[in-house]
Parts: C-alpha cells; structure tokens; sequence
C-alpha cells in the first residue's frame, strides 16, 4: 500500500530542509472544475474557470464558467482538500466576478451579436444563492472590479471586436466605455450609474476604444486599459479621465520567433505595441500591465508604468527566457506572441509587495518582489494549469489561487482546474528541472527518455521527441543539484546537419561515451522504426532499420525506451502491433554482434478507459525494469507503475514464430509520487533511469506545452525494489 507523498516528503528526498528556509509558494491542490457540474449531469461536458475572487474571510472562492454559463463556488476552508459547492446557472455568459462582503457582482455578457452588444451587472447573494439585483450596463462587459473599501464598482464595457469582420481591426462600432457604479449595503446603485466616455484619446483608432481590463487603487482611482487601441487610461475619483497615455512599443532580441520545431532564442522583434491585457495597481502611483497582446501587438513580458504615464520597468525578454528555462515554452506559439502573459494580480504577504504575472500559453506564473517598482526581483515560477486565465491572492491566508480556462476533456486531455499555492517556510517543490544558470540559454521540453550517465553518478542524459523534430538533441542533467539542471544540450546530426525524420523516445548509453537511440516510426509522417547509433559528437554512425517480419506488423506505437545488457539492446514495443494477441506487446531484443532480431512477449494490465503501454525500459542488476502506463490523465488515470522482468527470462525466440511469455513483478506505484506537488496526474511517464547505486529517477513528458500544462516533473524515486504484498 501506497501513501501520498506530501510536498515535502519529496523534497526531502533530494534535499535536507533548512532551519530557516526562506517563503516559497508551493501548489497545495488542484480542484477540477467538472467537479461542480450538477448532480446528474454530464460531468465529460465542456467547461472552464476563468476569472476567479474570494470572499473576504478567504474560505470561498467564486469563479466564471463561461461554457456552462454558470459561476461556481468552492469551500476552500481546508485550502489543501478544497470541496465543490456547485455552480449557479444564468442567463448569459459570465465574463468577470468581483465580491464585497457576501454579494459577488459578475459581468454578464448578453449580447445577440457584436454589433448589438448588451450586458447587465448582476448581483449574487452567496448565503442564499438567489440573485438580488441586476443593472443594465448598455455594453457588452469584459472586467468588473471593487474600489478598496467597498464603495463602488468599475466595469470595462469592451464591446468587442469581430475578428472576423473585414480585416478584423478596429474600427467596429459601438465604442467602449468604463461604468462606474455606487454600492450601498452590498447592491449596486443602478439608477446612480456613470458613463465614462473614452472616445478621442489614444491614437490608435480613437473613436472605437476597447476597454479590457480595470483595477482600483486605495484613493478610488481606476486604471484600465484599451488592449487594441495600445492606450492606458487613469480615471480619478471624481469619474473623470485623469490622465492616458500610450502603452508605447517594445524592441527586444533573445528570443523565439518561428514556429519551426526548435527552440532558437536568437531572434528578435522590433517595435512592437504592447497592447496590455490585464492591469493591477501595485501601490497607488504604479500599476503593471501584462503585455498579451491582441490585434497588432505583444511583447512578450510585463511593464510597470506610474499613473502620470512614466516609465518605471519593463520585463523586456526575461520572462519569456525565465519560463523557457523551465521547459515551458511554447514553440507553437513563437511566430505569434510567446508565452503571452495575460494576467496580473499583486499582494502583500508578511509585508512582502508580490506581483504575480501569468504566461496563458507557457502555463505557469511568475512571482516577482516589486519592493522597488524599478528592479523587481523574480523569486519564483509556479505551474499553473493549462491556460490560466484568472488570479486571486489571499494574503492572510498564505494563498495564491490559480483559474485555468482551457477544458481539453473532448480530446481526452486534462480538464479545467483552479490551483491553490500556499506560502511558507521551506524550499520551492517546482521546477524539479531548469536550464537555468547555463552560459546560453537551453529550450527544453517533451523529454522521452532517459538514462544514467555510467562514468558519473548523478549525471543523467534525456531526449526529446518529435515535438522538436528539426532540432533532435540529447540532454545532459545535472541531479545533484536542487532543482536539478540542464547543463547541456547535444544535437543529434547526420551528415552534419540536425537529423531529420527523428521520433527519439528511449535513450541508453553505451559506456564508450556514445548513445543507442530508440526512433519510434510513425508511416503517415514518413519517420521509420529503428535503431540508431550516435557518437560522443552527436552524429549518427550506426541505423538499424526493423527486419521484415517485424515492420510487416508495425503501427505508429512503437520502440519506447532502449537499453543494452551485453550485445543485445532490448527495446519495450509500446502497444499492440497487428501480430500481437490482444493485451500483449512485446519486449524486442537486437543483437549488437550477430545482427539478429528475437523478442519475447510481455503482458500489459487490464484495460480499463483509454489504452494501457509501455514507455521506458532500463536494465540493472538481474532485472529489466519497465515503465507501463495507461494514456489517461487527471483522476481518470489508473496505472502509472514500475514493473521488473528476471533478465534470466528474457531469453529472445524468432519472430514470426511463438513467443515467450515473461512473468512480471510490481516494484513501484508513480502515482503517489505524481500528485506529490499538488497537481493532477500527469498522462506521460515517459523515462526512468537507475544510477549505479540502485537508485531511480524518473521524468514526464511535457508534450512541447502543446494541449499541455508544460510541467515536467523529475524525481528521486529512492532504491528500486519490488512493492510489499500484503
């Protein structure tokens, strides 16, 4: 039997914890939003969290569902075990949520085209979950926020963009406008509503302003920001426009521009509009902006402005090189706006001002000291979900909440969740891996294989796969260091050139400072099954292609891991092939001396949902111990374990003949060790490596941060032994 393995009792593993460690946030849950669907309803439909608030005792969290057109609620008294409260129905679509007191204000969108938009600020009473009230904003409304004290609410009335009307830009009327509105004893002052025109202010379509995002500070003051019209605009507390000024333009290099399937951070971008999504005052003279982007514009980092339209920081590339450090870049996204940071929220903990800005596309957040608005200080990056949207802080609680808008459950992948990160004493559980400190930055991701390094204990050596197909290259990791580093990337050549046509899943060294790769084919792409052998300088000297009566019966699942004891090199075929009985694969086994092909067969767990296969194999000892997975992800997945085969049974038979059967023996759950830092269960368990003392490591498979959350998780599993049984 298996415990779950607290935060720190993982850390432990690799690192004793010291007596005054300095504050880190570490993820302490993860709730999936399907949780909230009605009792008896289709928990597999679609949904979301979007932006999300607290009450002001911190114990429950309220968030948009804009799929359901709903908002949920979550008990989150226990942060580490939060519970679902159900969502609330209504008659629109929920764009933002705000809460003062009990009462939550929430944008709703009720427009019945772009040309007529309208929208309402509805009133919820959370005690009793009845609406008490609604205001007719006359727009469509994007963000809604509360002054400090309670007094009023501000609403950015966008009405928004067709993208795809003519060339999809501005501008496309009716123009936008902000909405401030009174609140009396916890309802909105309908009939005391004030319009505040923005038209004939930014330069950039001044007739059609596109309010996104607004803020308020201590003094009443509103900060909002025009994204397509790259304009910002204070307004004061009399409800006039105070000041605005343009977001201004950006030129910054070091970084990736082309969607290409490498990661190359030596290009550049030139004079770019900022054009800011979300906005969030800092102190009451400084507010920051994170800079997505949405019509002409992105520049990839954040900025810190003074209400009198100063310049005080900009992130330039850093953030995106920060997040790239840590594998989450996503390179699908580097012809068109990186890692796209989208969110900001701020608070003070333990005296500490913190800004929190959030990558929707590299999925994760970076924390920043701002104690001095003009050189803030990143202390951390935390994963943060697939597509995270929305922030909430919870200083008196320690908490940081997370709401991630992307739901990829039709495509089997992971649902919506909000995350919930608390602050303490003690190191930070993530990255577990990082490229970090190297003279140039290394992109990393989609790591799919993984062996120890013979000559060097705590030295490992990763692949990624095809994600990077024009950039092959073998990893060498650095595991005595917390979080362990990346050191150096080698790419995989032949004549020269990065090799093509490359799918590399398993990688073994072969104890003369080259490596044996395992290529896993896939027909439709034109990438063959094989075997390769590559040299201390990365060149490929030796391909094996499959013999016939083996590649006869190929699909697109096929060698994952690799691994040599003697001259065989055994290779875990991942599922089915067309001559395997049902629930069986295969073991294959290529003799590095005589050339000739064998196999035994291997038998996989039951199939429950999806698909059950393998993905590593590594040889120690006597044994074969063998990575098997099923393709599920979430609370979904069931079989993420270790099994060991007694080399002494792998005795290869002809293929195209009988097989024989190996019997097998459980020797670790991952499970566990997976919803170690408060995440959902991962899908890919990809490489397992053991060092020479019989310790094992472990690496997932970030997928590229394509339909991904990006995270990576490389762990210390401890001495590799069989379960107990009971």
């Amino acid at each position: 039997m298996f415990l779950r393995l607290t935060t720190g009792a993982l850390l432990a593993m690799t690192t004793a914890l010291p007596a005054l460690a300095a504050p880190n946030f570490n993820r302490i849950a993860a709730f999936p939003v399907a949780d909230n669907a009605p009792e008896g309803g289709d928990r597999a439909a679609e949904t979301s969290s979007e932006i999300i608030a607290a009450t002001e005792d911190g114990n429950t969290l309220v968030y948009t569902d804009s799929p359901a057109g709903a908002v949920g609620l979550i008990d989150i008294a226990d942060a580490a075990a939060p519970k679902a409260l159900g969502r609330i129905a209504l008659e629109g679509e929920p764009t933002s949520v705000t809460v003062i007191g009990r009462t939550a204000f929430i944008g709703l969108n009720t427009s019945d085209s772009y040309a007529a938009p309208s929208g309402q600020l509805l009133m919820l009473d959370l005690d009793s979950r009845q609406q008490t009230g609604a205001c007719d904003l006359g727009g469509q409304p994007d963000s809604v926020a509360a002054a400090k004290d309670g007094s009023f609410i501000a609403v950015a009335i966008e009405n928004e963009r067709n993208e795809d009307a003519g060339d999809g830009g501005l501008p496309q009327m009716p123009a936008g406008f902000v909405v401030k509105l009174p609140v009396t004893d916890g309802a909105a002052d309908c009939a005391a509503l004030q319009k505040i025109d923005l038209t004939g202010l930014a330069a950039v379509a001044p007739e059609d302003p596109e309010p996104e995002f607004v803020d308020v500070n201590g003094l009443g003051e509103i900060v909002v920001t025009l994204q397509e019209n790259n304009e910002i605009v204070v307004i004061g507390a009399d409800g006039q426009v105070a000041n605005n000024f343009s977001a201004g333009t950006v030129s910054i290099d070091g970084i990736d521009t082309e969607d290409d399937g490498r990661l190359d951070f030596t290009s550049a971008i030139t004079d770019i509009p900022r054009e800011p999504d979300a906005v969030n005052w800092i102190d009451d003279e400084h507010f920051a902006i994170a800079n997505e982007g949405d019509w002409q514009g992105g520049s990839r980092g954040w900025t810190i402005f003074r209400k009198d339209g100063t310049l005080v920081h900009d992130s330039g590339n850093g953030f995106e090189r920060a997040i790239a450090a840590i594998g989450h870049f996503p390179e699908g996204r580097a012809d068109n706006k990186g890692v796209e940071p989208k969110s900001i929220e701020f608070g003070i903990f333990d005296g500490q001002p913190l800004l929190f800005v959030g990558s929707e596309r590299g999925s994760a957040v970076g924390v920043y000291d701002v104690s001095d608005p003009a050189a803030p200080q990143l202390l951390q990056l935390l994963p943060s979900g697939v597509g995270p949207e929305g922030y909430v802080v919870i200083p008196g609680r320690n908490l940081l909440v997370s709401a991630n808008e992307t739901d990829l459950g039709e495509d089997g992948l992971a649902r919506s969740h909000v995350m919930l990160f608390q602050r303490s004493e003690g190191p930070a559980a993530y990255p577990m891996l990082t490229s970090a400190g190297s003279d140039e930055l290394i992109g990393w991701g989609a790591l799919s294989g993984l062996a120890a390094d013979p000559a060097r204990p705590g030295i490992f050596h990763a692949v990624s796969d095809s994600v990077y197909g024009a950039q092959p290259r073998i990893f060498t990791i650095d595991a005595s260091q917390t979080p362990a580093r990346i050191t150096a990337a080698l790419t995989v050549t032949r004549d020269g050139a990065p090799a093509q046509l490359m799918d590399m899943e398993g990688i073994a060294s072969d104890g003369e400072g080259g490596f044996w790769i395992a290529n896993e084919g896939r027909a439709d792409r034109m990438i063959p099954h094989g075997i390769m052998h590559v040299g201390a300088s990365g060149e490929i000297d030796q391909q094996i292609g499959l013999p016939d009566a083996l590649s006869v019966a190929q699909t697109r699942f096929g060698f994952e891991g690799i691994a040599q004891s003697g001259d065989l090199l055994w290779m875990p075929q991942q599922r089915e092939w067309k001559d395997d009985p049902a629930g069986m694969t295969k073991l294959v086994a290529y003799n590095t001396d005589s050339k000739e092909w064998g196999a035994v067969r291997y038998p996989l767990e039951p199939k429950g949902e999806g698909w059950m296969g393998l993905s590593e194999i590594v040889i120690f000892g006597d044994f074969a111990y063998i990575v098997e997975r099923d393709n599920l992800i979430g609370d979904m997945a069931a079989v993420k374990k270790i099994f060991r085969v007694r080399l002494a049974d792998m005795v290869p038979a002809e293929l195209g003949g009988e097989l024989p059967v190996v019997a097998k023996e459980e020797v670790r759950d991952l499970i566990p060790y997976l919803t170690a830092t408060g995440g959902y269960v991962v899908d890919k368990v990809e490489g397992l490596a053991i060092d020479a003392a019989g310790n094992g490591w472990v690496v997932t498979d970030n997928d590229g941060v394509d339909d991904s959350s990006g995270e990576t998780l490389f762990f210390p599993i401890g001495p590799v032994e069989p379960a107990a049984t009971n």
